[in-house]
């Protein structure tokens, strides 16, 4: 086998290289992470949870940058191209920079079998613990305690809502999968919770650790009305906030935890209340609750378990009025379908579904029937689709210019539909 030379060709060497898509130990990537000699001499921000991760390492990195720091992200999974994953000053690596990369990664690894998400996440580290930084945010992935990013000892970690998502993996309830998330709190260190109602579980593990502990509505809190809102933390508040720029009902609480986790590291690096305004009013990121303007109306938006559909859908209903909503759907088949569906089936009139690439997809057939059971006694018209491209061109040619048409489920649902779909979609289609 020759040797790659480009990011595809890593990437695809780097699905073949363990048996399992996941595996669910720190051993491997600890021992390849001590042969790198990986290490951060910045303030590092871990960030967990169920919902609201991505919202929160967006808001912590445009209020970092506003403040004139040097910031890196890793944040994930992505939208389109990979290199999306690593952020170095609010900009998207380029593939080139990252082969170097991959190829120390692959010198240390010494035979050590290590999964795609465990190769990269080693990869777009070293890449930001070799840039010169003031601070770097990690998105932790599906748990925590077995997490590759907990190979990296955070000097804030941030927890964000808990919902029921990987239960084969993390547990049945959320106080098993509290347990895991919980696995990135340190001994001595802050840790954010952003969860109004977190498991137990969170609080035990920082007493049993001690972890200094922050918990939204005792240690910090916000409020506001329709024009703007204010934040109050253990010594500083914040006033006349306008409203962060990712649009959703949980925003508050995801930039909660965000101005508290600056302010558990805020000797460390101060922020200002100009940085956290211009911050949040400049935030982006695609595929939350993101509106595309045009006639029709078009909302993305990567809600894939219960808890995220539900705030979808009352974001959705607070929108106004739309004679027709279309919805374009693809979900992994071991995704709670029925539970989610149940809380979006009565907004939506017309259902294109979708296959998606992954083996572990639910087929649009699948989907179908679970769709079908949803809507009750209503009959919805429910199409099947062999891409999300195709699946948003057959909404875009049923609607008329005041419907709107929402995308939502996985991943590579909104990925494919950036990708492929909006490109090639006629002026007369979408405004």
């Amino acid at each position: 086998m020759s040797p790659p030379q480009t990011l595809d060709d890593w990437l695809a060497r780097c699905e073949h290289l363990h048996p399992k898509t996941i595996d669910m130990t720190l051993d491997r990537v600890a021992a390849v992470r001590d042969r790198l000699g990986l290490r951060f001499d910045v303030p590092v921000i871990s960030v967990a949870g169920t919902n609201g991760k991505g919202s929160t390492c967006a808001m912590l990195e445009c209020i970092a940058l506003q403040a004139g720091y040097r910031v890196g992200l890793y944040i994930k999974p992505h939208l389109v191209h990979f290199e999306e994953r690593c952020r170095i000053n609010g900009e998207m690596a380029s593939a080139d920079s990252l082969l170097p990369h991959f190829e120390a990664v692959e010198a240390a690894r010494q035979g050590v079998t290590l999964t795609y998400f465990e190769f990269t996440t080693l990869v777009i580290m070293r890449a930001l613990a070799q840039a010169s930084l003031d601070l770097v945010i990690l998105e932790v992935g599906m748990g925590g305690r077995l997490d590759a990013v907990n190979a990296v000892d955070a000097d804030c970690a941030v927890i964000t809502g808990i919902a029921l998502d990987h239960t084969e993996f993390l547990g049945p309830d959320r106080e098993a999968i509290g347990r895991e998330k919980a696995g990135i709190m340190r001994t001595g260190r802050p840790v954010i919770v952003s969860d109004p109602e977190p498991p137990a579980s969170l609080a035990e593990r920082a007493t049993e650790i001690g972890a200094e502990l922050w918990l939204i509505g005792r240690d910090f809190n916000f409020q506001g009305d329709k024009q703007q809102w204010s934040w109050s933390g253990r010594g500083r508040r914040f006033n006349s906030l306008a409203y962060p720029a990712l649009r959703g009902a949980n925003q508050l609480l995801n930039a909660s935890g965000a101005l508290a986790a600056f302010e558990a590291i805020r000797d460390r690096l101060p922020i200002t209340a100009q940085a956290v305004r211009n911050g949040l009013a400049m935030v982006e990121l695609p595929g939350r609750f993101q509106i595309i303007p045009g006639q029709p109306t078009l909302v993305l938006d990567v809600a894939h378990n219960p808890q995220a559909v539900a705030a979808l859908a009352l974001n959705l209903d607070q929108m106004g009025f739309f004679p027709v909503t279309h919805a374009v759907f693809g979900a992994m088949r071991d995704k709670d379908i029925t539970a989610l569906l149940k809380h979006v089936a009565p907004l939506v009139d017309r259902w294109y579904l979708t296959d998606l690439p992954p083996a572990r997809a639910a087929k649009a057939s699948e989907l179908a029937s679970e769709v079908r059971v949803a809507s009750g006694s209503r009959p919805v018209p429910v199409s099947e689709h062999a891409s999300p491209e195709l699946a948003l061109r057959a909404a875009a040619a049923a609607a008329d210019p005041a419907d709107r048409i929402v995308v939502f489920g996985s991943f590579s649902t909104v990925g494919g539909v950036l990708k492929d779909g909006l490109p090639r979609l006629t002026a007369r289609h979408l405004g």
